[in-house]
C-alpha cells in the first residue's frame, strides 16, 4: 500500500519561535531530541512504515539539511530535495512536484514529531475516495488551535481558525499539520508563486467535498515553541511516542458521563445543566500524560424518551470538551447509546425505543472502541458510578472502579462487584497509575 505514496516534508522555515535554542545556527528541523535531530525521527518513523522515498523541501539554511541527513543512502531508501530560494509559503513549493511526481503525496511539516500507523491513515485515505485528506486530532491546547469541522461521515466541512473569537462550544478536532494529497491536486498548481495550503488548496476542495478528516489518538505534536519542544523530548524519553502508535495493543480508560465526569442531575438533556464534578479535568489530564486512551462511553436514552435529540446530546458533548480542554485535558473519542428498549410511554422517540448491543451492560460501544483503537482489553479500565459500568467491564473482560460520586452504585440494577472502589475520579485515577507497569505491557 504505501509504496505508492512519497512523503514530503517541509522543513524550509526559520524557525522564529525557537530561535532562543537554535541561536540561529542550525535550522530548526536539525534540532536534536534525545540524540536524533527532528528530520531523523521523522524519517525512521515514515521508513518503519515502508515509505521509501521522501522529498524534503528546504530553505533557510537548506544546504546545512541537505548536507547533514544527504541522499537516504544510509537509510537504504531515496531522499531528494527542493530549495525555496524565496519563502513560497505553506505550499508554493509544490509547484515543483509536477512532472516530478506521480505519486500520491504525504505531506508533513518540519515541526511536528510524530508515530502514527500511516497504514492506517492510508487506508482510510483510499477508502473515502477524496483528493486530500487531513490527520486531525484531540489536544490539550484546542482553544489556541486551528479546528476543523467534520460531518458524520468524516467530511470536512469547514476549518475555524484559531484567530476566531469563540463563543461556542466546539468539538475538540485540531489541524495536526500531516495531510494526504492525491497526485490530482498537483494539477492545481499553475506557477511559481506563494501559495497558502488551507486558503489556496484546502478550502476549495472543500466547496467540492473532496476532503476528508482521519480522527487518530495517536502521538501528533507540533514542536515549533521552546515549551513544546521541551515535552515531546520528555514525552519521547518515556515512551509515549511509541506506545500509543496504533501498531501497538493500547490500554484504555473508558469513563461513563453521568456521575463520573459530570455531577449527576437524573436525565441530563440539555448544555445548561451540564456541570464537570470537580477534579475531573485534571484526572483526565493526567491519564492523557500517562499515555491511556481515554473513551467516554455513555447510555443517553433521553433521546429515546424525547427529551432531546441526538444533536442536544452532541451540543453538550461539545461542552463537555471546552470544559476539559480550558485545563488541558481532552477525550480521545466520546461514543453514546440513544436508546432504550422499553416502549409505551408518553412523548417517547419510537425511533429510538429499541433493544441494541450498545447500551451498557452490552459492550457493544466497548468493542467498536476496542476495533478502531487496537485496545488490549484485559489491560484496561471501566470507570463508572454505577453497578451497570461495573457489569459492563465484567461483560467485557476489563478491569472495574466504581466511584462513590453520582449514583455511588446506589441503582443496584446488577449484583456487580468493582474489582476497586474510589471517592472520585482523581482516585480512581491514581489507582490506575499505580497499576501502570503492569497494565502498560504494550506489545508490538
Amino acid at each position: 500500500m504505501t509504496e505508492r505514496y512519497v512523503a514530503v516534508i517541509q522543513a524550509g522555515g526559520k524557525g522564529t519561535r525557537v530561535r532562543e535554542l537554535t541561536q540561529d545556527k542550525i535550522p530548526k528541523p536539525l534540532m536534536e531530541i534525545n540524540g536524533k535531530t527532528m528530520l531523523e525521527w521523522q524519517i525512521e518513523n515514515l521508513i518503519k512504515n515502508e515509505i521509501r522515498e521522501i522529498i524534503i523541501i528546504t530553505g533557510y539554511l537548506g544546504d546545512r539539511i541537505e548536507t547533514y541527513i544527504g541522499d537516504g543512502s544510509k537509510w537504504e531508501i531515496k531522499i531528494s530535495y527542493i530549495r525555496e530560494t524565496e519563502p513560497l509559503g505553506s505550499a508554493g513549493a509544490l509547484y515543483y512536484l509536477k512532472g516530478r511526481c506521480s505519486k500520491d503525496i504525504l505531506l508533513i511539516f518540519g515541526d511536528v514529531m510524530f508515530d502514527i500507523d500511516w497504514e492506517r491513515f492510508i487506508g482510510f485515505h483510499e477508502k473515502m475516495g477524496g483528493l486530500a485528506t487531513l490527520l486531525v486530532h484531540p489536544n490539550s491546547h484546542a482553544q489556541d488551535s486551528d479546528l476543523v469541522v467534520l460531518d458524520d461521515d468524516s467530511k470536512v466541512l469547514s476549518f475555524d481558525y484559531k484567530n476566531r473569537i469563540r463563543d461556542y462550544f466546539y468539538e475538540n478536532c485540531v489541524n495536526a499539520g500531516i495531510y494526504i494529497l492525491s497526485a490530482e491536486v498537483l494539477e492545481r498548481f499553475s506557477k511559481v508563486k506563494k501559495t497558502d495550503l488551507e486558503k489556496d488548496i484546502l478550502l476549495p476542495l472543500i466547496e467540492e467535498g473532496k476532503i476528508y478528516g482521519y480522527r487518530t489518538p495517536e502521538y501528533v505534536k507540533d514542536a515549533g515553541t521552546p515549551e513544546r519542544f521541551q515535552r515531546v523530548s520528555r514525552e519521547q524519553r518515556e515512551g509515549i511516542w511509541n506506545r500509543k502508535n496504533l501498531k501497538n495493543r493500547q490500554a484504555c480508560v473508558f469513563l461513563d458521563r453521568d456521575g463520573t465526569v459530570n455531577r449527576y442531575q437524573g436525565l441530563l438533556y440539555a448544555e445548561e445543566q451540564f456541570e464537570l464534578e470537580t477534579g475531573v479535568a485534571e484526572a483526565v489530564r493526567r491519564l492523557n500524560e500517562a499515555g491511556y486512551l481515554v473513551i467516554l462511553v455513555t447510555n443517553q436514552p433521553v433521546v429515546a424518551r424525547g427529551l432531546c435529540g441526538i444533536e442536544d446530546v452532541k451540543r453538550i458533548h461539545r461542552k463537555m470538551q471546552v470544559l476539559l480542554g480550558e485545563e488541558g485535558a481532552y477525550l480521545d473519542d466520546i461514543m453514546f447509546c440513544p436508546h432504550h428498549p422499553d416502549k409505551g410511554f408518553s412523548g417517547e422517540n419510537v425511533l429510538y425505543k429499541v433493544s441494541c448491543n450498545c447500551r451498557k451492560p452490552a459492550i457493544g460501544m466497548i468493542a467498536h472502541a476496542a476495533e478502531k483503537y487496537n485496545i488490549d482489553l484485559s489491560q484496561s479500565f471501566i470507570i463508572g458510578d454505577s453497578t451497570v459500568d461495573i457489569q459492563t467491564g465484567k461483560n467485557a473482560g476489563m478491569r472495574t472502579i466504581l466511584l462513590l460520586t453520582g449514583q455511588a452504585g446506589r441503582d443496584k440494577k446488577y449484583d456487580a462487584a468493582p474489582d476497586f472502589t474510589a471517592e472520585n475520579l482523581m482516585e480512581a485515577v491514581t489507582v490506575v497509575l499505580k497499576n501502570e507497569s503492569e497494565i502498560l505491557e504494550v506489545t508490538e
